[in-house]
């Protein structure tokens, strides 16, 4: 018994002993198999043709295999492994093993006896091969010089099947008989079986020869004449080209109504001139009826955990798109009939709409398809132009449907929003029969001319703002917002998703570098500023490139933990701050609440006055809706002056100034109203307003406090600041519980429904 050898699977060719192939790899497997073998001091193996195409385990393994040599190895350009291997003798593997995921194997030598027999088999199988060398014209000689080198009926019979064009199959029946007599018995068999193919094959072409009639004779004239035309550089020939578009359109599987208008234009193709000037949009037109997806669908996934688990691990949160997504497939699979759903997904730049569609067409088994039509003005853009027109072409639709290759692709139509309507048309109504169910299974591009069933196309549109879409769009639309990304949402973005793939990408592992949550939360906070995690990866790339670069120039090994201080000293000084809560308590200063696309902070509002005329100054870069909100504070306070204690004649002889620090940077909304009156209040009443207390809302004239939005991102905002005490309007109570408990837990929230509720805790010492 011999010692336990590497065993390389091949099942495309077999090798036999005394014969030499040359093989190319591309796999990583067997590449690094070939890599261990070149490295043994013999360089041999044991060759196996497996039983079954799959190996599952070793028993799909046969008892007898070749002993192999690799002779030669060789790296080449397109990065493929090219190799020679010899083979050497037949042996017996036993003790089949799989190690580290490659199949190794005792073997031993099989023992071949001689008997008196084989040279009478001998003579018998060189005589067979000489009869059928001279009548079978597709075997070649090369042979015959090689049989002096075979002594025993076992090397002669190996090497003859060798050269003999007979299957995969057949072949490997040879490797594991070993008697060379029943080998010699087979090869004669098979020789006798292809003569006989090969005399019936004569004997037709024969009959053929005498039987042609005359359109056989204008067929091998036709030959002729391509054979003629293929010397002198003229190929193209139309009857051939017809005749190749007639099968095509034979395997469509369109309507019998559209399978006519194609034979018609192609009879016009076939009749036209060849200089004709509609010979090339005849041909064109042809082309795109023939290649596009007739009745051809994907079946979708049935599995909805497989779904759940593709779209979870692609795309963080988004609870609500990846439930009306499993919705739609659990209704599918019970009623097998239900037209696809019309998709919007609305939110900011950055927040994952486009890609959530791509990985939807994934976890349904779909194709995807992806147009944009941001910044269309023409409807020919959408519904294609007329034939008539030179250069027509079909629109967008019909493109992305013949680049997805289905019928029913999952299909992307980005920036919705952003259509323009001007002389050439509205992209937008012609959008509508596309995206109406009642209608969408009979869309007639302007090009195609014929009806196209898009009612199993999934349908996902995307747009920034949901104002911006047309109104007759939007009604037929199943509206999605996708809001921006929280911090402690980005922080798990990073750490799951983006973190790994950077380190991937960068050549790095998490032995190498790894990133603390503080780094994270200061990449974060500090050096992006988004609604989605675009910039972040990008930063995040940055940081490994600067790593990497260091690894190289000055061969560094070390283990890089990376925290604050390195984040500043491979990035540079932070590009973002946000609002610090480290004001005094001062009379006239509060804290509001603001909220922008790219996350919550807090918004100290301060407030002054000095003699004048009761003049109000409003300065801060504010929007008419928070002008709005400080004249409202104003006068409602003037008028419950009595009930807050405050002197009516301050009104009078002095003139207030209002102030939002940060001039340069807008602000509007209407959520400030309870703090600028709290503001106002305790500048009137020379009363301190704690740092930790931060609040929103609006308010009207008659002191009612209401709703607002963006409670999530406000709230994690301040209490990144460091605000432990939130009033927040009664009717926001409920949207709570979208905020993280580890922010909700340092926070203590007090609903309120009139402002004379925030006056009796702050200023009369409710339950401050």
């Amino acid at each position: 018994m011999k010692e336990k050898l590497l065993v390389l699977i091949v099942n495309d060719m077999v090798i036999f002993p005394n014969n030499e192939v040359r093989i190319e790899y591309d796999n990583t497997y067997d590449k690094q198999m070939i890599d261990i073998v070149d490295r043994i001091d013999d360089n041999l193996m044991l060759i196996v043709n497996p039983i079954e195409e799959t190996v599952t385990s070793v028993t799909s393994f046969p008892k007898i295999g070749v002993l192999g040599r690799l002779k030669l190895k060789m790296n080449v350009p397109n990065g493929k492994t090219r190799i020679v291997i010899e083979g050497i003798e037949r042996v017996e593997l036993s003790s089949l093993t799989e190690e580290d995921h490659f199949f190794r194997a005792d073997y031993q030598e099989v023992e071949i006896e001689e008997t008196s027999e084989d040279g009478d088999y001998y003579n018998l199988l060189v005589k067979s091969l000489n009869h059928y060398i001279s009548k079978v014209p597709y075997m070649g000689n090369a042979i015959l010089s090689q049989l002096s080198g075979t002594k025993t009926l076992n090397d002669l019979c190996d090497l003859i099947v060798s050269f003999l064009p007979i299957g995969y199959e057949e072949k490997k029946k040879y490797i594991t008989t070993i008697s060379p007599i029943e080998r010699a018995k087979y090869l004669i068999e098979d020789m006798r079986r292809d003569l006989k193919f090969v005399e019936l094959e004569q004997k037709i072409d024969a009959e053929v020869e005498k039987e042609l009639d005359d359109t056989q004779k204008e067929y091998f004239l036709r030959e002729k004449i391509k054979l003629m035309q293929k010397e002198i550089g003229d190929e193209h020939n139309k009857d051939t080209e017809v005749e190749q578009l007639k099968k095509k359109i034979d395997k469509l599987k369109c309507s019998s109504k559209v399978k006519e208008t194609i034979m018609r234009e192609l009879d016009r193709y076939d009749s036209s001139n060849s200089n004709s000037p509609e010979l090339g949009m005849i041909r064109d037109y042809l082309d795109w009826m023939i290649h596009l997806p007739w009745g051809i669908y994907t079946k979708d996934t049935n599995d909805l955990n497989k779904v759940k688990s593709i779209l979870d691990s692609s795309h963080y949160a988004l609870e609500e798109v990846k439930d009306r997504i499993l919705e739609y497939l659990a209704v599918k699979q019970n009623t097998n009939n239900l037209r696809s759903p019309i998709l919007c997904l609305v939110g900011p730049p950055g927040v994952g709409k486009t890609s959530l569609a791509l990985s939807i067409a994934k976890s349904l088994n779909r194709k995807s398809a992806k147009i944009s039509v941001g910044g269309i003005n023409d409807e020919a853009e959408i519904v294609g132009h007329r034939r008539t027109y030179i250069g027509a072409i079909p629109g967008r639709i019909i493109q992305g449907i013949r680049k997805a290759g289905t019928a029913n692709p999952v299909f992307i139509i980005d920036e919705i929003d952003k259509m323009t309507k001007d002389i050439k048309g509205d992209p937008a109504s012609s959008l509508l029969e596309v995206l109406d169910p009642e209608q969408n299974n009979k869309f007639s591009d302007h090009y195609i001319e014929e009806e196209f069933d898009l009612s199993k196309v999934m349908f996902i549109a995307t747009a920034n703002y949901v104002e911006q879409i047309p109104y007759e769009l939007r009604d037929r639309l199943e509206i999605i917002e996708i809001s921006s990304y929280t911090e402690y949402e980005k922080l798990d973005i990073a750490k799951n998703h983006l973190i790994p793939k950077e380190l991937e990408e960068h050549g790095l592992t998490s032995l190498q570098v790894q990133i603390n949550d503080e780094a994270i939360m200061t990449l974060i906070r500090n050096y992006t500023k988004e609604a989605g995690v675009r910039e972040l990866e990008r930063v995040i790339a940055t940081l490994f490139r600067k790593i990497v670069k260091n690894l190289l120039l000055n061969q560094d090994m070390s283990f890089y933990q990376i925290d604050n201080a390195m984040v500043e000293e491979f990035l540079g000084k932070k590009k973002y701050t946000y609002m610090e809560n480290n004001m005094e308590e001062e009379v006239g200063v509060v804290n509001g609440m603001a909220y922008t696309i790219f996350g919550g902070d807090i918004l100290p509002i301060e407030a002054t006055l000095f003699k004048g005329k009761g003049d109000l100054v409003l300065t801060g870069s504010l929007g008419e809706v928070m002008q709005e909100s400080c004249r409202i504070a104003l006068n409602y306070i003037k008028s419950n002056a009595v009930q807050f204690g405050i002197d009516s004649k301050l009104f009078d002889k002095n003139d207030i100034h209002i102030h939002v620090p940060e001039g340069a940077v807008n602000k509007d909304g209407p959520s400030a109203g309870v703090t600028i009156t709290t503001t106002l209040i305790s500048l009137f009443t020379n009363k301190k307003i704690p740092k930790t207390v931060a609040m929103t809302g609006e308010i009207t004239l008659r002191g009612k406090v209401l709703a607002i939005g963006g409670l999530k991102e406000k709230v994690i905002g301040s209490h990144r600041a460091g605000i432990k005490t939130i009033y927040i309007p009664e009717e926001n109570e409920k949207d709570l519980d979208d905020i993280p408990e580890e922010v909700k837990k340092d926070i203590r929230f007090i609903p309120v429904k009139q402002y004379d509720d925030i006056f009796h805790s702050l200023f009369q010492g409710g339950d401050s």
